[in-house]
Protein backbone atom coordinates (compact mmCIF):
# COMPACT_ATOMS: atom_id res chain seq x y z
CA UNK A 1 0.00 0.00 0.00
CA UNK A 2 2.92 2.39 0.57
CA UNK A 3 3.66 2.07 -3.15
CA UNK A 4 0.31 3.72 -3.86
CA UNK A 5 1.32 6.75 -1.81
CA UNK A 6 4.71 6.89 -3.51
CA UNK A 7 3.07 6.73 -6.94
CA UNK A 8 0.50 9.46 -6.27
CA UNK A 9 2.81 12.49 -6.67
CA UNK A 10 4.04 11.19 -10.01
CA UNK A 11 0.52 10.36 -11.18
CA UNK A 12 -0.83 13.80 -10.40
CA UNK A 13 2.25 15.63 -11.62
CA UNK A 14 2.27 13.80 -14.93
CA UNK A 15 -1.29 14.78 -15.84
CA UNK A 16 -1.89 17.87 -17.97
CA UNK A 17 -5.19 19.13 -16.56
CA UNK A 18 -6.33 21.91 -14.25
CA UNK A 19 -6.46 21.63 -10.49
CA UNK A 20 -8.83 22.43 -7.63
CA UNK A 21 -8.00 23.16 -3.98
CA UNK A 22 -10.84 22.83 -1.44
CA UNK A 23 -11.15 23.36 2.33
CA UNK A 24 -13.90 21.42 4.15
CA UNK A 25 -15.61 21.54 7.51
CA UNK A 26 -18.44 19.44 8.92
CA UNK A 27 -19.50 16.69 11.29
CA UNK A 28 -18.73 13.01 11.89
CA UNK A 29 -20.61 10.11 13.46
CA UNK A 30 -18.88 6.95 14.68
CA UNK A 31 -20.57 3.67 13.74
CA UNK A 32 -21.83 1.57 16.63
CA UNK A 33 -21.41 4.12 19.42
CA UNK A 34 -23.11 6.98 17.48
CA UNK A 35 -20.61 9.39 19.04
CA UNK A 36 -20.22 12.60 17.01
CA UNK A 37 -17.61 15.33 16.57
CA UNK A 38 -16.56 18.10 14.20
CA UNK A 39 -14.15 17.42 11.33
CA UNK A 40 -12.17 19.33 8.75
CA UNK A 41 -10.18 18.46 5.63
CA UNK A 42 -8.36 19.91 2.65
CA UNK A 43 -8.16 18.35 -0.79
CA UNK A 44 -6.22 18.77 -4.01
CA UNK A 45 -8.10 17.41 -7.05
CA UNK A 46 -6.70 16.94 -10.53
CA UNK A 47 -8.93 15.98 -13.48
CA UNK A 48 -7.61 13.17 -15.66
CA UNK A 49 -10.49 13.33 -18.17
CA UNK A 50 -13.85 15.06 -18.59
CA UNK A 51 -15.43 12.39 -16.35
CA UNK A 52 -12.45 11.11 -14.31
CA UNK A 53 -10.38 12.82 -11.61
CA UNK A 54 -7.79 11.93 -8.95
CA UNK A 55 -7.47 13.55 -5.54
CA UNK A 56 -5.26 13.74 -2.47
CA UNK A 57 -6.96 14.61 0.85
CA UNK A 58 -5.82 15.23 4.42
CA UNK A 59 -8.73 14.53 6.79
CA UNK A 60 -8.88 15.31 10.52
CA UNK A 61 -11.67 13.27 12.11
CA UNK A 62 -11.77 15.26 15.35
CA UNK A 63 -12.24 13.73 18.82
CA UNK A 64 -14.58 10.90 19.77
CA UNK A 65 -14.06 8.96 23.03
CA UNK A 66 -10.97 6.77 22.68
CA UNK A 67 -9.94 8.11 19.27
CA UNK A 68 -8.21 11.16 17.83
CA UNK A 69 -7.72 10.12 14.22
CA UNK A 70 -6.56 11.77 11.04
CA UNK A 71 -4.94 10.62 7.83
CA UNK A 72 -4.36 10.94 4.11
CA UNK A 73 -6.43 9.54 1.28
CA UNK A 74 -6.00 8.98 -2.44
CA UNK A 75 -9.19 8.65 -4.47
CA UNK A 76 -10.18 8.07 -8.07
CA UNK A 77 -13.42 9.82 -9.05
CA UNK A 78 -16.07 9.24 -11.68
CA UNK A 79 -18.22 12.29 -12.33
CA UNK A 80 -20.97 13.71 -14.49
CA UNK A 81 -21.23 17.41 -15.36
CA UNK A 82 -24.81 18.75 -15.55
CA UNK A 83 -26.76 22.01 -15.99
CA UNK A 84 -24.39 23.51 -18.54
CA UNK A 85 -21.40 22.33 -16.46
CA UNK A 86 -22.57 24.32 -13.45
CA UNK A 87 -23.21 21.18 -11.34
CA UNK A 88 -20.88 18.15 -11.04
CA UNK A 89 -21.99 14.92 -9.36
CA UNK A 90 -19.19 12.52 -8.45
CA UNK A 91 -18.37 9.28 -6.61
CA UNK A 92 -14.87 8.46 -5.36
CA UNK A 93 -13.06 5.49 -3.83
CA UNK A 94 -9.56 4.93 -2.52
CA UNK A 95 -7.21 3.89 0.32
CA UNK A 96 -6.98 5.79 3.61
CA UNK A 97 -3.77 5.80 5.66
CA UNK A 98 -4.77 6.73 9.22
CA UNK A 99 -2.96 7.80 12.39
CA UNK A 100 -5.03 7.24 15.54
CA UNK A 101 -4.20 8.44 19.07
CA UNK A 102 -5.91 6.08 21.52
CA UNK A 103 -5.61 5.10 25.21
CA UNK A 104 -2.69 2.74 25.79
CA UNK A 105 -3.62 -0.92 26.14
CA UNK A 106 -1.03 -1.17 28.92
CA UNK A 107 -3.10 1.23 31.02
CA UNK A 108 -2.46 4.94 31.41
CA UNK A 109 -0.91 7.11 28.75
CA UNK A 110 -1.67 6.83 25.05
CA UNK A 111 -0.71 4.90 21.93
CA UNK A 112 -0.18 5.94 18.30
CA UNK A 113 -1.84 3.35 16.06
CA UNK A 114 -1.34 3.29 12.30
CA UNK A 115 -3.29 1.40 9.70
CA UNK A 116 -5.12 1.29 6.39
CA UNK A 117 -8.77 1.61 5.50
CA UNK A 118 -10.95 2.50 2.54
CA UNK A 119 -12.85 5.72 1.96
CA UNK A 120 -15.86 6.02 -0.34
CA UNK A 121 -17.31 9.44 -1.16
CA UNK A 122 -20.24 11.12 -2.84
CA UNK A 123 -19.89 14.77 -3.84
CA UNK A 124 -22.01 17.50 -5.42
CA UNK A 125 -20.01 20.52 -6.65
CA UNK A 126 -21.45 23.85 -7.78
CA UNK A 127 -19.22 25.91 -10.10
CA UNK A 128 -19.68 29.68 -10.25
CA UNK A 129 -18.73 31.98 -13.13
CA UNK A 130 -15.51 32.81 -11.27
CA UNK A 131 -12.82 30.47 -9.93
CA UNK A 132 -14.76 29.76 -6.72
CA UNK A 133 -16.71 26.53 -6.21
CA UNK A 134 -18.87 25.02 -3.45
CA UNK A 135 -19.17 21.35 -2.57
CA UNK A 136 -21.20 19.02 -0.35
CA UNK A 137 -19.31 15.84 0.49
CA UNK A 138 -20.28 12.58 2.19
CA UNK A 139 -17.46 10.21 3.25
CA UNK A 140 -17.74 6.66 4.55
CA UNK A 141 -14.52 5.29 6.07
CA UNK A 142 -14.21 1.58 6.84
CA UNK A 143 -11.17 0.04 8.60
CA UNK A 144 -10.33 -3.40 9.92
CA UNK A 145 -8.63 -2.43 13.20
CA UNK A 146 -10.05 1.00 14.03
CA UNK A 147 -13.40 2.78 14.09
CA UNK A 148 -15.72 3.15 11.09
CA UNK A 149 -17.10 6.65 10.48
CA UNK A 150 -19.55 8.64 8.36
CA UNK A 151 -18.80 12.28 7.58
CA UNK A 152 -20.85 15.08 6.03
CA UNK A 153 -18.88 18.19 5.05
CA UNK A 154 -19.27 21.47 3.19
CA UNK A 155 -16.33 22.84 1.24
CA UNK A 156 -15.24 26.06 -0.45
CA UNK A 157 -12.78 25.53 -3.29
CA UNK A 158 -10.73 27.48 -5.80
CA UNK A 159 -9.74 26.67 -9.37
CA UNK A 160 -5.98 27.06 -9.69
CA UNK A 161 -6.11 28.10 -13.34
CA UNK A 162 -7.85 30.99 -15.14
CA UNK A 163 -11.53 30.44 -15.92
CA UNK A 164 -12.23 29.95 -19.63
CA UNK A 165 -15.59 28.24 -19.22
CA UNK A 166 -17.86 27.26 -16.38
CA UNK A 167 -17.21 23.96 -14.63
CA UNK A 168 -14.14 21.75 -14.13
CA UNK A 169 -11.33 22.50 -16.53
CA UNK A 170 -9.79 19.87 -18.77
CA UNK A 171 -6.43 21.23 -19.92
CA UNK A 172 -3.81 23.86 -19.09
CA UNK A 173 -0.56 24.72 -20.87
CA UNK A 174 2.04 22.01 -20.41
CA UNK A 175 4.79 22.91 -17.95
CA UNK A 176 7.89 23.05 -20.10
CA UNK A 177 10.70 23.29 -17.53
CA UNK A 178 11.63 21.69 -14.22
CA UNK A 179 9.64 23.05 -11.29
CA UNK A 180 12.73 23.53 -9.13
CA UNK A 181 16.43 24.14 -9.81
CA UNK A 182 18.29 24.36 -6.49
CA UNK A 183 16.79 25.80 -3.31
CA UNK A 184 18.02 26.25 0.27
CA UNK A 185 15.33 26.99 2.89
CA UNK A 186 15.55 27.92 6.56
CA UNK A 187 12.43 27.05 8.62
CA UNK A 188 10.95 27.91 12.00
CA UNK A 189 7.74 26.47 13.41
CA UNK A 190 5.93 24.27 15.93
CA UNK A 191 6.10 20.60 16.90
CA UNK A 192 2.81 19.06 18.12
CA UNK A 193 3.01 15.65 19.79
CA UNK A 194 0.19 13.28 18.80
CA UNK A 195 -0.81 12.62 22.43
CA UNK A 196 -3.85 13.39 24.57
CA UNK A 197 -2.22 16.65 25.72
CA UNK A 198 -0.76 17.76 22.33
CA UNK A 199 2.51 18.95 23.87
CA UNK A 200 4.26 21.73 21.92
CA UNK A 201 7.86 22.49 21.04
CA UNK A 202 9.70 25.02 18.87
CA UNK A 203 10.93 23.37 15.66
CA UNK A 204 13.73 24.44 13.33
CA UNK A 205 14.85 22.98 10.02
CA UNK A 206 17.24 23.48 7.13
CA UNK A 207 16.40 21.95 3.76
CA UNK A 208 18.20 21.60 0.44
CA UNK A 209 15.89 20.96 -2.53
CA UNK A 210 16.90 19.84 -6.01
CA UNK A 211 14.69 19.39 -9.05
CA UNK A 212 15.32 16.11 -10.87
CA UNK A 213 12.65 16.42 -13.56
CA UNK A 214 9.72 18.58 -14.59
CA UNK A 215 7.56 17.39 -11.67
CA UNK A 216 9.99 15.55 -9.38
CA UNK A 217 12.13 17.02 -6.57
CA UNK A 218 14.35 15.46 -3.93
CA UNK A 219 15.30 17.03 -0.60
CA UNK A 220 17.85 16.50 2.14
CA UNK A 221 17.19 18.24 5.42
CA UNK A 222 18.16 18.71 9.05
CA UNK A 223 15.18 18.79 11.45
CA UNK A 224 15.20 19.79 15.12
CA UNK A 225 11.79 19.19 16.72
CA UNK A 226 12.68 21.15 19.86
CA UNK A 227 11.71 20.15 23.40
CA UNK A 228 8.06 19.07 23.34
CA UNK A 229 8.29 17.34 26.76
CA UNK A 230 7.75 13.88 25.30
CA UNK A 231 10.24 14.23 22.43
CA UNK A 232 13.54 16.01 21.89
CA UNK A 233 14.40 14.73 18.41
CA UNK A 234 17.01 15.93 15.96
CA UNK A 235 17.76 14.14 12.73
CA UNK A 236 18.22 13.98 8.98
CA UNK A 237 15.35 13.74 6.49
CA UNK A 238 15.43 12.59 2.86
CA UNK A 239 12.32 12.81 0.67
CA UNK A 240 11.16 12.38 -2.91
CA UNK A 241 8.46 14.79 -4.08
CA UNK A 242 5.77 15.24 -6.68
CA UNK A 243 5.54 18.99 -7.39
CA UNK A 244 3.69 21.26 -9.81
CA UNK A 245 3.49 24.96 -10.61
CA UNK A 246 -0.05 26.35 -10.42
CA UNK A 247 -1.75 29.67 -11.10
CA UNK A 248 -1.24 31.47 -14.39
CA UNK A 249 1.85 33.27 -13.08
CA UNK A 250 3.47 29.99 -11.93
CA UNK A 251 4.30 31.71 -8.64
CA UNK A 252 2.65 29.04 -6.46
CA UNK A 253 4.12 25.54 -6.21
CA UNK A 254 2.32 22.63 -4.51
CA UNK A 255 3.91 19.31 -3.59
CA UNK A 256 3.79 16.20 -1.45
CA UNK A 257 6.81 14.23 -0.29
CA UNK A 258 7.69 11.04 1.55
CA UNK A 259 10.88 9.51 2.90
CA UNK A 260 12.97 8.26 5.83
CA UNK A 261 13.82 10.26 8.95
CA UNK A 262 16.94 9.18 10.87
CA UNK A 263 16.86 10.89 14.26
CA UNK A 264 18.11 10.72 17.81
CA UNK A 265 15.50 11.29 20.53
CA UNK A 266 17.52 12.64 23.45
CA UNK A 267 14.55 12.65 25.81
CA UNK A 268 13.94 8.93 26.05
CA UNK A 269 14.17 5.49 24.53
CA UNK A 270 11.23 3.12 23.99
CA UNK A 271 9.81 1.70 27.21
CA UNK A 272 9.45 -2.08 27.64
CA UNK A 273 6.56 -3.30 25.51
CA UNK A 274 6.58 -0.29 23.16
CA UNK A 275 9.07 -1.92 20.79
CA UNK A 276 10.76 -0.24 17.88
CA UNK A 277 13.95 1.67 17.33
CA UNK A 278 13.70 5.36 18.18
CA UNK A 279 16.32 6.26 15.56
CA UNK A 280 14.35 5.42 12.41
CA UNK A 281 10.97 6.90 11.43
CA UNK A 282 9.09 7.99 8.31
CA UNK A 283 8.15 11.55 7.38
CA UNK A 284 5.32 12.63 5.09
CA UNK A 285 4.97 16.28 4.03
CA UNK A 286 2.55 18.55 2.18
CA UNK A 287 4.14 21.82 1.07
CA UNK A 288 3.26 25.08 -0.69
CA UNK A 289 5.82 27.63 -1.88
CA UNK A 290 5.12 31.15 -3.11
CA UNK A 291 7.76 32.77 -5.28
CA UNK A 292 8.40 36.28 -3.97
CA UNK A 293 10.98 37.04 -6.67
CA UNK A 294 13.33 35.30 -9.06
CA UNK A 295 15.53 34.13 -6.16
CA UNK A 296 13.36 34.12 -3.03
CA UNK A 297 10.52 31.83 -1.86
CA UNK A 298 8.20 31.73 1.13
CA UNK A 299 7.42 28.07 1.96
CA UNK A 300 4.89 26.43 4.29
CA UNK A 301 5.32 22.71 5.10
CA UNK A 302 3.17 20.37 7.20
CA UNK A 303 5.20 17.33 8.25
CA UNK A 304 3.82 14.16 9.83
CA UNK A 305 6.48 12.09 11.63
CA UNK A 306 5.40 8.43 11.79
CA UNK A 307 7.29 6.54 14.56
CA UNK A 308 7.20 2.93 15.74
CA UNK A 309 7.38 3.80 19.47
CA UNK A 310 4.27 5.98 19.99
CA UNK A 311 5.90 9.38 19.59
CA UNK A 312 4.28 10.63 16.37
CA UNK A 313 4.36 14.38 15.78
CA UNK A 314 3.07 17.07 13.45
CA UNK A 315 5.75 19.61 12.59
CA UNK A 316 4.41 22.78 10.95
CA UNK A 317 7.13 24.97 9.47
CA UNK A 318 7.26 28.35 7.76
CA UNK A 319 10.46 29.23 5.95
CA UNK A 320 12.31 31.52 3.57
CA UNK A 321 14.15 29.91 0.70
CA UNK A 322 16.82 31.07 -1.73
CA UNK A 323 16.73 29.66 -5.28
CA UNK A 324 19.94 29.36 -7.28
Amino acid sequence: MWKIFLALPLMLAGATHAQELTLFGGGLKQSGTQESTSVWAFEYQHPLHENIAASFSWLNEGHVPGHHRDGQSIQIWGRSNLLDRRLSLAAGLGPYRYFDTTPSLAGGGYANLHGWGMVGSLAATYYTDSRWLYQMRFNRIVTQNSMNTSTLMFGIGYLLEPVSERGPHETVPRQSAATTSDELTLFLGKTIVNSHESELGTARALEYRRGLARHVDVTLGLLNEGDARLVRRTGITAQIWGVREVLASDRLVLGIGFGPYLALDRYRTPAPGEGGDSKFSWIFTATAAFRLSQEWNARLSWNRVNTNYHRDTDVILLGVGYRF
